[in-house]
């Protein structure tokens, strides 16, 4: 696994296998990159939450019954990072972002899909976008890079 930095490095990309282990060793290279560690606490843990939810989304549902890869593209423009995902897997129900909508208290135990992981990564990102091209799984968003007030 190979993270490529583009100028400055402002920018990254990084294609892994479509693997719940493979998902945790490049969430860990990537945030060992320079982009990544020159964000400040909050904007990294954002990232690294956003990140993951997407990653592991994908690993399970849409690489639920074959082997395909990720690509990720970050990059840093004006205080925000710049997310790009793609996958091969199969696309979302009815080509459409789950809502993310939370489930009542209580109801733990039987969380439907795209409840709680959905929930985080639209409201800690903007501009959440989904399409499929191609046969390809196309998600964009972008995430605040600066540090909440005191």
């Amino acid at each position: 696994m190979q993270v490529k930095a583009g100028d400055l490095s402002s920018s990254i990309r990084l294609t892994i296998p479509g693997r719940a282990t493979a998902v945790r060793d490049g969430l860990r290279a990537l945030l060992d990159t320079l982009l990544l560690r020159s964000l400040p606490e909050d904007g990294r843990g954002t990232a690294e939450i956003v990140l993951s939810e997407a990653l592991n989304n994908i690993v399970e549902h849409a690489y639920a019954h074959h082997d395909g890869e990720i690509e990720i593209s970050l990059q840093l423009r004006h205080n925000e990072l710049l997310c790009q995902i793609s996958d091969t897997g199969l696309p979302m129900p009815d080509g459409q972002l789950p809502a993310g909508v939370l489930a009542p208290l209580g109801a733990f135990d039987d969380l439907p899909e795209g409840g709680f992981g959905w929930h985080l990564i639209r409201s800690l990102s903007k501009d959440l976008s989904y399409h499929r091209d191609g046969g390809r799984n196309l998600l964009s968003f972008r995430l605040d890079t600066q540090q909440s007030p005191a």
